[in-house]
């Protein structure tokens, strides 16, 4: 069967035509004679011959299960069971027995005994690639990246030995390793990008240890966010589907109706850590140069802007610049950074990355993070509501350690916030008191090393009155200065903070 063709034809209509084509053939085929001369009891049921439409309902929900059925068969194969085993280490308390009291062995400041221990660990993976021998399983970085041993076992129960090759946890994908010169049948990697809500799909792994189960669904919502303040990563989007996905199947293969991944699954959203209809799968697309970059350098390679940035700061809600507007607010500016180099400073609002539209911040990582590092793009900046375009050269993203040990360059360091009527009522600060409050101080930076905090009621800089967001960037993106003194209001007390650039 051409799994292309059948599932465009007319005569598939969804589930709803099999549903009314068996309503039809079963009542309304169904013809009940009561004759006048029987009592009420007594009633016979003539059956007339089903009508052509339940015949049709019966053959299409027949087609769809066959379809079901061999895309599970084209699939099934290309998935795999992986089983990890992490050695942790736990410290052991010094039990005395009731002959250390006459006979001490040891002394009560002794350290606790260390001792190692096994965890096993439970997941799923899909076959993707192969070079000569070396057959690479992609999975996800929480399944296997702290794993001591890791076995992969394929659908027909065969199973080998495996290493890792990279892990990238900024996307949670990793790639495992093992070797054979035996037949593996490998998954078609399909294209991400085309998938629409209401697509049908199919989940494939190992849920809770019962292998190569398949379960359906559809497409719930795309381009899904993180949860913020949570350890899911956020250099994706990810894939929103009602197939039921448990733990074990993080791994595993996301599949469309012609068997093609579409999908990694990664984790679900529960409030009992069972399926509730809320999972969430990597973009295939999304992992596809991270194979590479994972097999070539064992790690993956983002783009790397150099700004510190966030939402439009309250000030501009409702002004021109407000609600209506959408893009990545930047905060601050790390010096030596590409976007220092191209021209980009505090205050600016980037709109667009080559033509594309910046929703916000969040688009812009994903966006900036895609950006082969080397390549330029033309950045889009909305500044004292000027447009302009700035051409980038992008650089490497660094661990996040290394991005922390420069805070020390990254200018100013802070934001500062619009006092609003309502903020000044919760705060319960006076009329007079100022127009600006500091919002956040990064450490290690300028404003953390000058001792500025978050509360601070700022007033002024280098003597001139700051009354919006606007009037701070820019005083502090004056080109010639570099010592800035900033008069601020803390419980009270005012202080003048000197900040150097």
């Amino acid at each position: 069967m051409n799994l292309k063709t059948f599932f465009k034809a007319k005569t598939v209509q969804i589930v709803s035509v099999a549903i009314i084509g068996l309503a039809v053939g079963f009542f309304g085929g169904r013809v009940i004679e009561r004759s006048s001369s029987q009592s009420p009891e007594a009633v016979d049921l003539v059956y007339t011959q089903e009508p052509a439409q339940a015949q049709e309902g019966f053959q299409t929900m027949n087609n769809i299960q066959a379809a079901f059925r061999e895309v599970s068969s084209q699939v099934l194969p290309s998935v795999v069971e992986i089983d990890v085993v992490n050695v942790v280490q736990a410290q052991l308390p010094n039990i005395l027995s009731p002959f250390d009291f006459f006979f001490p062995q040891g002394s009560p400041n002794d350290q606790p005994r260390q001792q190692e221990f096994r965890q096993e660990g439970l997941g799923s993976g899909v076959l993707v690639k192969r070079a000569g021998e070396s057959v690479y399983v992609l999975t996800n970085n929480h399944v296997v990246g702290e794993a001591e041993e890791i076995t992969v076992k394929l659908a027909d129960g065969r199973s080998f030995t495996a290493k890792l090759v990279g892990a990238d946890p900024n996307k949670d994908l990793a790639l495992v390793m093992f070797t054979t010169e035996q037949s593996v049948p490998l998954a078609e990697l399909g294209d991400s990008d085309t998938l629409q809500v209401g697509d049908w799909v199919l989940a494939v792994g190992s849920p809770l240890g019962f292998h190569s189960t398949v379960t359906e669904g559809i497409v719930s919502a795309i381009g899904r966010e993180s949860l913020p303040g949570s350890a899911i990563a956020s250099f994706t989007d990810y894939i929103q589907t009602d197939a039921a996905i448990n733990q074990g199947n993080s791994g595993g293969a996301l599949v469309d109706i012609q068997g093609r991944v579409v999908g990694i699954n990664s984790w679900i959203a529960s409030p009992s850590g069972g399926n509730v209809g809320l999972g969430f799968a990597i973009p295939i697309n999304n992992a596809k140069s991270a194979i590479e970059d994972l097999i070539t350098k064992g790690r993956a390679s983002y783009g790397w802007l150099g700004i510190n940035m966030g939402t439009l700061p309250l000030q501009d809600a409702g002004s021109k610049n407000g609600n209506d507007l959408t893009g990545a607010f930047v905060y601050g500016v790390y010096g030596g950074s590409p976007a220092q180099k191209a021209g980009i400073l505090p205050g600016d609002m980037i709109t667009a990355v080559n033509g594309e539209q910046i929703t916000d911040s969040t688009q812009l990582l994903l966006v900036v993070g895609n950006l082969e590092p080397g390549v330029t793009a033309d950045f889009t900046i909305l500044r004292n509501q000027q447009q302009l375009v700035l051409t980038v050269n992008i650089a490497e993203r660094q661990g996040e350690q290394a991005l922390a040990d420069q805070a020390k360059r990254l200018w100013p360091g802070l934001s500062v916030v619009q006092i609003t009527p309502e903020l000044r009522s919760r705060l319960d600060l006076p009329r007079n008191t100022g127009s600006l409050v500091i919002g956040a101080v990064v450490k290690g930076s300028p404003a953390g090393v000058a001792g500025l905090r978050v509360g601070d009621i700022l007033r002024k800089v280098n003597d001139h009155k700051v009354a919006s967001v606007a009037d701070f960037y820019r005083a502090v993106n004056e080109p010639d200065a570099r010592e800035f003194m900033l008069e601020v209001s803390r419980q009270n007390s005012d202080y003048r903070i000197g900040l150097v650039r």
